[in-house]
């Protein structure tokens, strides 16, 4: 049976979780003084309005300058959700004002019992172990303002379903504060093949369009998405994508030069029309990032070796895009950064929509495929729904699959696809926002939705013996 702890930090111990409630109500529930000064105390602040008059809510920032938030219902279960963002965002530090709007958009789980932690991680820009140190670090600071919870959870949706799974990997031990963990439409390939259809799609964009750059503009190989010093905005983006490709115009209003172009593009890449700005965006501005501000101009992407099919003339295309070949120290550290070794010791349960259109669902068969790699599946429950949607998913959903998780923990029972299913409809009832699971669901292998590279089939991605090693590299990985 998996392990349940007790309120062992509480001052309260023995006197029921009434009582403790009523404790921390008041104020008097608090850490044992430090022999060294921590960070200042959360604040209290007015929670978001879907939380008003049923919790308190806090903000503070943490000693590596990390934004956090934190609510505790007035009928607090005793237990923790700690949640992780996706992203990453690009600003150059902490946003205060993320996970108060995080705290708003999944205030289901708070709504359900449970405290509610979540840190706007202490830098823009990409960094999965530093988004995860910083995930771990507002939970500590939840223990010592609230004490230890019952259970502890930890959630990440989209990249901050990377960033939560390998916070289940570094801190989740079997003696580890956590207990569970859900992970909801999760870029669960990690970073050294996740993003290879972003690669796909930078070059063939450029085959097609030629304007990003244009042949009047300074020349840098596509995988740094752009140059460093560039002034391009999101807005000359997308007036460079409608120019070539009339996305936003509808059907009748393209010319035929920006239909075949558009057709070709998605032919190619199998990204959904409505999320094709949206992952060009990703490959220049996010690639920028990684490339230049994360791995000094080092080069982690390659497409040697892949061959494109699905255009009017893919003998063409193959013979004039871009080819380039990864440098494997920057390989190296993007893969250290966030890669997943299956390393799984408590129950993970995801939830996926099967026509996410930016975390194709066919991560998931990554992450499975990783976990049995390491002989860890059996830690590990996925479902599935027949939404469209990424970055949000029926409130209902959300609230039976912590239920499903937490049952799983206290019970040591492992559910079925089938059986979470089952359980929504009386959350349903609550909040009235559907159930659309579809138990039977399978998704296809990774390599049926992305071109793989050589080698480039078999997972994990990055062994645990490889972690191990690369961790006595100095300076390998991505700087907090």
């Amino acid at each position: 049976m998996y392990r349940s702890r007790t309120c062992s930090r509480w001052s309260c111990v023995g006197a029921g979780l009434t009582a403790c409630l009523a404790l921390v109500a008041a104020g008097t529930l608090t850490a044992a003084p430090s022999a060294q000064a921590g960070p200042p105390r959360p604040a209290a602040v007015a929670c978001p309005d879907d939380l008003a008059d049923r919790a308190r809510c806090y903000t503070g920032q943490d000693t590596h300058g990390a934004h956090y938030a934190i609510a505790v219902p007035d009928d607090w279960n005793g237990s923790l959700v700690v949640h992780s963002h996706g992203g990453p965002d690009l600003g150059t530090g902490s946003d205060p004002a993320r996970s108060l709007d995080d705290l708003g958009r999944w205030s289901v789980l708070v709504d359900e019992g449970y405290a509610w932690a979540g840190s706007s991680y202490r830098r823009g820009g990409y960094g999965t172990r530093m988004a995860a140190a910083d995930t771990e670090n507002v939970r500590r600071l939840f223990v010592g303002e609230f004490g230890e919870p019952r259970r502890t959870y930890v959630h990440g949706q989209s990249w901050g379903g990377n960033v939560a799974a390998k916070v289940v990997e570094t801190y989740g031990t079997r003696r580890g504060p956590y207990d569970g963990a859900l992970l909801t439409n999760g870029v669960l390939a990690g970073g050294s093949r996740g993003y290879d259809y972003r690669v796909d799609l930078r070059v063939v964009y450029q085959y097609y369009c030629r304007n990003h750059p244009r042949p009047s503009e300074p020349r840098y190989p596509l995988w740094q998405g752009l140059r460093a010093d560039s002034a391009m905005t999101a807005a000359g983006l997308r007036a460079r994508l409608q120019e070539c490709t009339g996305y936003a115009s509808a059907p009748p209003d393209r010319t035929p030069a920006q239909q075949r172009n558009l057709d070709d593009i998605l032919g190619v890449t199998k990204i959904p029309e409505r999320a094709l700005e949206s992952h060009l965006r990703f490959a220049t501005f996010t690639f920028r990032d990684i490339v230049h501000d994360r791995l000094g101009g080092r080069n982690p992407f390659g497409n040697q070796g892949v061959r494109y099919s699905g255009s009017h003339d893919d003998a063409a295309l193959n013979a004039g895009v871009e080819r380039f070949g990864a440098d494997p120290s920057a390989v190296r550290d993007l893969s250290y950064d966030s890669d997943l070794t299956g390393k799984v010791t408590i129950p993970v349960l995801t939830l996926h929509a099967i026509d996410d259109p930016t975390a194709f669902v066919e991560h998931e068969a990554a992450y499975r495929a990783t976990l049995q790699g390491a002989d860890r599946d059996r830690y590990l429950v996925q479902t599935f729904t027949r939404e469209q949607e990424h970055s949000e998913l029926s409130d209902a959903e959300y609230a039976n699959s912590l239920a499903a998780l937490d049952t799983w923990v206290r019970t040591g029972r492992k559910p079925s696809p089938g059986s979470v299913s089952a359980t929504c409809a009386a959350f349903d009832r609550t909040y009235g926002t559907g159930c659309f699971y579809d138990p039977d669901y399978r998704p296809s292998p990774y390599a049926s939705r992305v071109e793989p590279r050589p080698g480039g089939l078999r997972w994990p991605a990055m062994t645990a013996a490889r972690e191990k090693s690369w961790s006595r590299v100095e300076g390998v990985g991505i700087a907090p």
